[in-house]
């Protein structure tokens, strides 16, 4: 969190589009960790809380959904300074940004050897340690477009690192939301899933399926409500 703030920081007072487009891609990752820490916080309190039909679970999916549209948004800021940097070609601050951008790659890698050093059948922590490799590559990415711009004069490769990092968080962001929205929205009705199933209530050759509704009631348990 302090790395992202200092890339984001720095990103802006060194004119480091590269530097800014890898500050808010980590905080894509650590929002998404934080609300799924602050989901779990807020399930448990609410957990006997009769009022929620299906519990609580959906609370993460909720904030998952806020922080992609908040992301997505961010995502264009990044594009809008990349051309302004490339129409304007305003000077970068090399030294100071290099400094910054560095020492978030050395964050990135440690958290990537921590996690890689837990167990590797949690899912939640083998996604973020997925997580982490993508930010080191972007950190790799900046780290390449600054240092291109400060020993070979190719200023533009910084902003143009700024546009790609603009495409990575906007479909970071889309796919959030497209996964997120469908929950929210209850589309579980899939063709292929709904056929086998009334296949099997009707296997006994005398029942016979009317009505049929599926309900997502946690990440991977459903509840059905069917008129036979």
């Amino acid at each position: 969190l302090l790395f992202m703030l200092a890339e984001i920081v720095g990103g802006y007072l060194f004119n480091s589009v590269a530097l800014l487009a890898d500050g808010i891609h980590m905080s894509t990752h650590a929002i998404a960790f934080g609300i799924t820490l602050v989901s779990y916080m807020l399930a448990r309190k609410w957990s006997k809380d009769k009022t929620f039909s299906f519990g609580t679970w959906k609370v993460e999916v909720l904030g998952a959904y806020t922080s992609a549209v908040i992301l997505g948004v961010m995502a264009f800021f990044v594009l809008g300074e990349a051309v302004i940097k490339l129409i304007k070609k305003e000077e970068i601050r090399y030294d100071e940004a290099l400094i910054v951008a560095f020492a978030g790659l050395l964050v990135n890698l440690l958290s990537a050897f921590i996690l890689h050093e837990e167990d590797k059948h949690d899912h939640n922590l083998r996604s973020a340690y997925l997580h982490i490799l993508a930010d080191t590559f972007t950190s790799l990415l900046a780290i390449a477009s600054l240092l291109g711009g400060k020993y070979l004069g190719m200023w533009y490769l910084d902003p143009i690192t700024g546009i790609v990092g603009f495409g990575v968080i906007l479909s970071w962001s889309y796919g959030l939301i497209k996964d997120t929205a469908s929950i929210l929205l209850d589309r579980e009705m899939h063709p292929h899933f709904v056929e086998r199933l009334i296949s099997r209530i009707e296997e006994d050759k005398e029942s016979k399926v009317e009505d049929i509704h599926l309900l997502r009631i946690a990440h991977s348990k459903y509840a059905c409500i069917i008129s036979i």
